[in-house]
């Protein structure tokens, strides 16, 4: 049924328009200026006035910044991190909410008061490290999983949806015959497909973006560099090397890009897998996270 719209509802959605188109180009704007100066001259970069697209289009930046023979490993390291991570990450922690999620289970209010204490109070940055020692994670691949492997917050998300549930459905389920692994594998993790996309979405991206772990305990071993961290010494390096270079300390180590042309391809290689992981989880990002969130 089409129903005449008053003068009043037609500038309405007028403004409604304008005013979304306004916060999507601010949105896309910064993203597009970074793509655009890593795609144009280092040494025209400096003066400046670069917005949506280069002004001197050139790949140098690119073949600069992969002449790094670490990044192709610690490309290798970050996606199997975050690949290993995720999935180990997500099923733990959906394991976890399964259970606190169950009437029957005793000592689910003090749980999940453990899990709670944990998104206010962390016991440090040295204990962490002397723990990681001590369990003999130093210099090890699983020092990037274990410590992490279960969050509060995504065990919370994943219990707040599973709260959701029909309880008829374990219930019939357990009339069946069915044990917990069963109704768990079978039953709750195929109806929790929103909400599992949307917790893999934040551990995937903390796992790809994640740098400080390897600095403190991996550091000294080059087969378990990240992306991330090398990024980070090529940026640092560069840097050094352009401030020796303008005090006149150095030629022979003057960098042939710019800081900030390597600091924004940096941002791209780095952002630009991210991105195109997002579009195939977007349909179940709003709709985990609301869902979960409207049970009282």
């Amino acid at each position: 049924m089409v129903t005449n719209r008053t003068w009043g509802d037609r500038v309405f959605n007028v403004f409604l328009y304008v005013f979304m188109i306004f916060m999507a180009a601010i949105t896309l704007y910064p993203f597009l200026n970074v793509l655009a100066i890593s795609f144009n001259d280092s040494v025209d970069s400096v003066r400046g006035g670069i917005h949506l697209w280069p002004r001197q289009f050139t790949l140098n930046n690119y073949r600069e910044v992969f002449t790094y023979p670490t990044l192709v490993r610690g490309f290798y390291i970050s996606s199997l991190r975050t690949i290993i991570g995720t999935a180990l990450g997500v099923l733990s922690s959906a394991m976890v909410a399964y259970v606190i999620s169950c009437e029957e289970f005793i000592a689910r209010k003090f749980v999940s008061g453990l899990f709670i204490l944990t998104l206010y109070f962390s016991g440090g940055l040295i204990p962490e490290f002397m723990l990681v020692r001590k369990l003999g994670l130093m210099n090890n691949f699983w020092v990037y999983i274990l410590p992490g492997l279960i969050g509060g917050w995504n065990v919370f998300v994943l219990r707040a949806y599973i709260d959701t549930l029909p309880v008829n459905l374990k219930e019939s389920a357990k009339l069946d015959g069915a044990n917990d692994l069963t109704i768990f594998f079978r039953i709750i993790l195929p109806l929790c497909k929103p909400v599992l996309a949307t917790v893999a979405l934040f551990i995937a991206v903390g796992q790809w973006n994640s740098w400080f772990d390897t600095f403190l305990y991996a550091s000294s071993n080059p087969d378990l560099t990240t992306l991330q961290y090398e990024m980070m010494r090529i940026m640092q390096n560069t840097a050094m090397s352009s401030t020796a270079s303008m005090y006149g300390l150095t030629a022979a180590n003057a960098p042939r890009i710019s800081p900030e042309s390597i600091r924004m391809t940096i941002t791209v290689v780095a952002t630009l897998p991210i991105v195109a992981v997002y579009p195939f989880l977007q349909k179940y990002f709003v709709k985990g996270l609301t869902l979960g969130a409207i049970k009282g």
